[in-house]
């Protein structure tokens, strides 16, 4: 039995992968696609900040360092919270 791994970027854009490196490779590589259209769109400085949070709202160990790099005021909470309302919509849209 083949297991597929589905992951979503920050754009709500869907990655189906066979393999989780497969799945890695491609987000990073849309992620380098992504900070290009920005410094030609815009002609500014951009910057990945590796955040993961999974679909049940379970954090990485360090959250808080990448935290402080985003401008404004980011809860754990609020993030968390974010990643579970997606997880409920999308299986909603499937479900139902």
């Amino acid at each position: 039995m083949s297991r597929y791994w589905h992951l979503t970027d920050a754009l709500g854009r869907t990655i189906v992968a066979n393999s989780m490196l497969t799945s890695i490779i491609v987000i990073i590589i849309i992620i380098i696609i992504i900070i290009i259209e920005i410094l030609r769109m815009w002609n500014v400085k951009a910057e990945v900040i590796p955040l993961v949070i999974g679909a049940t709202g379970t954090i990485s160990r360090s959250p808080r360092q990448y935290l402080g790099n985003i401008p404004g005021k980011r809860e754990i909470k609020e993030l968390q919270k974010t990643a579970i309302l997606g997880t409920a919509h999308k299986l909603r849209e499937v479900l139902m």
